[in-house]
């Protein structure tokens, strides 16, 4: 991990590299949705993911202030999403569609 390295308000970061795609855009994602396969519903709020896991099993998981949590009695995996739609991140439409194989996708977003 060769390059210049640049430790700035605690955060390190390098300096010599491009920033990557959505960066300085206050970590939106504005180029990918998260899709449902099966029906090819775009995910559009909680309430949608909510509905879609349950069919599959996945129940609600804990009470926090800050986070959403969901997790299936048969396994030890468990989703965990931030509390407020539109802070959900690419990382976390990952962690969903790792979590419940064949049944979830990161798309790109269709054009507006």
């Amino acid at each position: 991990m060769s390059g210049v390295w640049v430790f700035e308000d605690g955060i390190v970061r390098r300096a010599d590299s491009d920033p990557p795609s959505g960066a300085g855009d206050g970590g939106s994602r504005p180029n990918k949705v998260l899709v449902h396969v099966p029906s090819g519903e775009v995910v559009t709020s909680y309430d949608v993911l909510e509905r879609r896991l349950r069919e599959l099993g996945w129940e609600r998981y804990l009470y926090d202030p800050c986070l959403l949590q969901f997790h299936q009695r048969s396994t030890v995996h468990l989703i965990t999403v931030p509390r407020d739609f539109a802070r959900l991140k690419l990382v976390h439409m990952y962690d969903v569609v790792v979590k419940t194989r064949n049944v979830f996708e990161v798309r790109d977003a269709a054009p507006a």
